[in-house]
């Protein structure tokens, strides 16, 4: 079959609305002939009469009226799409958002309250892999990729980072690890159980060298690549976790776990990964401000 024409389609559905040649003709300001050759010709292309004559009118077949449904998604669609290039610095109503599988969900819910409660947006979450949410990145199938992980970058690399917080990461434990813990940091940490982000992460990194520099050799009892895992196998009592305190916020509040000892010089933080675009979505730009900081490391409520 032929490319369809949708020059042809345009008089086709015009035709279908007026009922008559001479009613679309004069409402698309051609002739008559015109419209009937070139439906004529929609008609070779698809294989099928669009339309039967009654009397004076034309009405469509069945062919002819699924031709119409499409025809009308068809251009509702191309409608849609000038709307969206001419207004391009309007308000969009999608923001797609891919963040790491690990990434603390109390920070995802403080980057997403500018628009929490809004009945003109909707927001889609998506997680994933660093790898795996950059190459939606790069295919344009989500807006920002959230992470704590700053992605490699060259001369070449089309990736914008933005850092958007900086939250602390303390030894976190039951209430039966405050007597350790009275003995100082560096006891704590040579006897301690820890509970230890997996040997990938950025924390885990920062961590280790600050052990190595301590001269301490931990006694490792769980290590785990999720924050709410870590969060769990704390208040289980497994061992003293090495963890934001931000992420067990709730259960520092109810009595639940302590936070023993803040950790020098180890922080996480977090970034905003977009690339360039024509035709950026404005919504990123509410969610990015100079403020989102605050919104971060403000929003304690929910899963972690």
């Amino acid at each position: 079959m032929a490319t369809l024409n949708l020059h042809h389609l345009r008089l086709f559905r015009a035709t279908a609305r007026e009922g008559t040649l001479t009613a679309a003709a004069r409402a698309l300001n051609i002739s008559q002939s015109a419209v009937s050759t070139q439906i004529k010709a929609l008609e070779a292309d698809l294989g099928h009469d669009l339309f039967e004559r009654r009397g004076r009118n034309l009405v469509l077949t069945e062919a002819g009226r699924i031709a119409l449904d499409y025809a009308e998604q068809i251009f509702r669609a191309s409608e849609q799409l000038t709307a969206t290039f001419r207004a391009v610095g309007g308000q969009r109503k999608v923001l797609r958002i891919g963040a790491l599988a690990t990434l603390s969900r109390n920070f995802q819910m403080g980057f997403l309250k500018p628009l929490i409660g809004r009945d003109d947006v909707e927001v889609v979450l998506r997680s994933g892999t660093q790898a795996s949410l950059l190459r939606a990145l790069d295919s344009l199938t989500i807006d920002v990729l959230l992470t704590n992980q700053v992605p490699a970058r060259d001369a070449a690399s089309p990736y914008l980072v933005r850092r958007l917080a900086e939250q602390p990461v303390s030894l976190v434990g039951a209430r039966t690890r405050l007597a350790l813990a009275a003995q100082g940091l560096t006891r704590m940490l040579t006897t301690a159980p820890l509970i230890l982000p997996t040997p990938e992460t950025a924390l885990r990194a920062g961590f280790d060298a600050m052990i190595e520099g301590l001269g301490i050799v931990p006694r490792v009892a769980a290590e785990a690549d999720d924050m709410a895992m870590l969060r769990l196998l704390a208040r289980s009592d497994v061992g003293v976790a090495v963890i934001p305190p931000i992420v067990v916020r709730d259960e520092l509040a109810a009595g639940t776990l302590y936070e023993l000892f803040q950790l020098p010089g180890i922080t996480e933080e977090f970034y905003a990964v977009t690339i360039a675009r024509t035709f950026p979505n404005p919504l990123l730009r509410e969610v990015l401000e100079p403020d989102a900081e605050a919104a971060g490391l403000a929003a304690g409520e929910g899963g972690q």
